[in-house]
């Protein structure tokens, strides 16, 4: 066995971030089903959850405790290995992908000595770390790394879908599958614009990028948007939750689960948010920087690195609540819409960015008003050019009958 004289800063700060995240996450997730609850609330002029602790505030603990003694039924005709399994294959993706999120900037770690006789070597550590490797290595492929673990999430709900043998679920999990090819196309365009306008996938260099200029948000409008979008349609998240539409479906992909089983699929719903919402921070909201244009340190002290992780917090914690508020006040598409607007719409605009914004790199122009000029142009293109593009005759469309006052008699 090798013997240990000492360990990296790296190292001690990846391990003590890595579980000291792990635990935070779950713990938010189990709230933000209250707050979701407590803001849907305020919009329908509710009260909301208001009836376990103070305020409601125990209400998670509650609905903790009914979920894990309720009766974990498994229906006769499932496949029972894969339908066990399923609910594993959604969560673990939601749980990884926040591993190479850089919360902090750099820590000029001062070191120490663990229990009296281990030394722990200082000085300047990537705060929190590269926490998905306990390594003092730097990660270069980062954001490949999001894509790679948010790409495996559908199928987890392909799974459920099949392992259910339900006709409900079935076609849950045929959406979900189609959903996530479809917007997965736009989303990883969006990125690639953000990872040529820096020359790096690494998040901490994406990062160091927009502190001295605009944000990607004011450089990228456009893609900010469409990578918004995308994250909703992989979240599953409303007007894009085909795959469990209650009024069609009746539960979708997890109609036959219940219990703990079923309560991993929320779990990992609200794990994505997080984890989408992390990754939008950094490619367009500038990381742990708390306003464009002026620059801040990369690297500095403990209290330098928690007023950090506190401003990515709240980052997240807003594009969180609208996500939150997207989904209780647009309608759910219906699914021929929602297949138009990736293949007609985002995949499309998502490619003339691209091109955009690789001329403008190929010239060297990549002063933040010269990509939110291209933005401009094509934005302004689309929207004058789009009366005139061909249109597909809708399946939907009203039918005129005799008789109706909406439809006077043709003479």
């Amino acid at each position: 066995m090798p013997h240990i004289d000492s360990i990296p800063a790296q190292v001690f700060v990846s391990v003590i971030v890595c579980l000291v995240v792990f635990g935070a996450i779950q713990g938010v997730i189990a709230y933000l089903i209250l707050w979701e609850r407590k803001v849907v609330s305020w919009i329908q002029d509710r009260i909301g959850p208001n009836r376990v602790g103070p305020a409601g505030l125990l209400q998670p603990l509650a609905d903790g405790v009914k979920l894990f003694f309720k009766e974990d039924f498994n229906p006769g005709q499932v496949d029972r290995r894969l339908f066990i399994l399923a609910p594993a294959f959604i969560i673990i993706p939601a749980l990884i992908g926040w591993a190479i999120v850089p919360w902090g900037g750099q820590w000029n770690f001062p070191g120490m000595t663990l229990w009296g006789w281990l030394p722990i070597i200082g000085g300047a550590v990537i705060e929190p770390a590269r926490v998905h490797v306990a390594a003092a290595g730097n990660v270069s492929v980062g954001i490949v790394y999001v894509i790679a673990t948010a790409s495996i999430g559908v199928y987890g709900v392909v799974l459920g879908g099949w392992a259910s043998n339900s006709k409900y679920a079935f076609l849950g999990g045929l959406r979900a599958g189609a959903q996530m090819i479809s917007y997965e196309i736009p989303l990883g365009v969006a990125i690639l614009i953000v990872l040529l306008s820096t020359g790096s996938l690494r998040p901490d260099a994406i990062i160091e990028s927009q502190s001295a200029g605009a944000w990607f948000l004011i450089a990228h409008p456009l893609a900010a948007v469409i990578c918004f979008v995308a994250m909703l349609a992989e979240a599953n998240r409303s007007p894009f939750d085909l795959a469990e539409a209650e009024q069609e479906l009746v539960g979708g992909y997890h109609t036959e689960y219940a219990a703990m089983k079923w309560a991993l699929f929320f779990f990992a719903e609200y794990g994505h948010m997080i984890t989408s919402s992390a990754i939008f921070a950094v490619l367009f909201l500038g990381g742990w920087h708390l306003l464009p244009f002026i620059p801040q340190p990369v690297a500095g002290g403990l209290i330098a690195v928690l007023l950090k992780v506190i401003a990515f917090a709240a980052k997240v914690g807003l594009l969180i609540t609208f996500m939150i508020v997207v989904r209780w006040t647009l309608p759910r598409f219906r699914y021929d819409q929602l297949m138009n607007l990736a293949w007609r719409m985002l995949i499309p605009l998502s490619a003339l960015l691209l091109v955009g914004t690789s001329v403008l790199v190929y010239l060297g122009l990549t002063q933040w008003w010269w990509m939110l000029a291209m933005n401009i142009v094509i934005g302004g293109a689309i929207y004058f050019a789009q009366p005139m593009l061909p249109r597909t005759r809708s399946s939907n469309e009203k039918v005129r009958i005799l008789g109706s006052r909406f439809y006077a008699p043709q003479g």
